[in-house]
């Protein structure tokens, strides 16, 4: 489906819900896609793009920085400690904050770095025992953890359980987030992006719906 469909269908969800376009981000997954995808949708003027892993993106957008202005990368896979410098130095925002130490690695690194990029805290909304994030129960006071080490935290991001409504993951991280003085709402993806902006998502991640199928390998 062409870039011009989803941001034709992101304006008429947003225009359903009583928003504003521009009050939604749409970040183009481009996780595992060849470079002749990512330039396509590059050359139609998108700037935002979402990445998995700090090797691949490491390996790809410094390239496509050298030709592309403006480029804003979000980091939207499992951080480990020891890639968190590599991820501060390439990506705008980082959307996998998920536990004490990590943020601990983030605010050292921030202080040396000078600068940090944009978190959001990932939420295991449907605490999934093989899916990262902060449990529901535990959110507020990791949320206050955050804020007494600095960090420039925006928002929350869930991935809802493959087989449950994602609505109701969607309603709760929202509640979260107004609970906590947070206006990031990372939720939402290429199947339910929709429902996402009806219930206040900020940015939306949406991949095989703009660039197709992935590609292994």
């Amino acid at each position: 489906m062409p870039l011009s469909d989803i941001q034709d269908r992101v304006a008429a969800a947003c225009t359903r819900a009583g928003r504003a376009p521009l009050d939604v981000t749409l970040i183009a997954v481009s996780k595992v896609q060849p470079d002749a995808r990512v330039a396509a949708v590059l050359d139609q003027g998108h700037r935002v793009f979402g990445e998995n892993k700090v090797q691949e993106a490491a390996g790809k957008w410094p390239r496509f920085r050298e030709t592309y202005d403006g480029i804003a990368l979000h980091l939207i896979g499992p951080l480990q400690t020891n890639k968190a410098r590599a991820a501060m130095e390439l990506a705008q925002a980082i959307h996998t904050l998920d536990r004490v130490k990590l943020a601990n690695t983030i605010a050292r690194l921030a202080q040396d770095m000078g600068t940090c990029p944009d978190l959001f805290i990932q939420v295991n909304t449907g605490e999934e025992v093989q899916k990262a994030g902060v449990l529901p129960a535990d959110v507020d006071a990791f949320v206050a953890e955050a804020r007494v080490l600095d960090l420039p935290v925006v928002g929350l991001m869930c991935i809802p359980p493959v087989e449950e409504e994602p609505s109701l993951h969607f309603a709760l991280l929202a509640k979260m987030a107004a609970r906590n003085g947070l206006t990031g709402l990372s939720m939402g993806m290429s199947a339910d992006f929709e429902s996402a902006i009806a219930l206040g998502a900020t940015h939306i991640r949406v991949g095989s719906a703009i660039f197709g199928d992935r590609v292994a390998g």
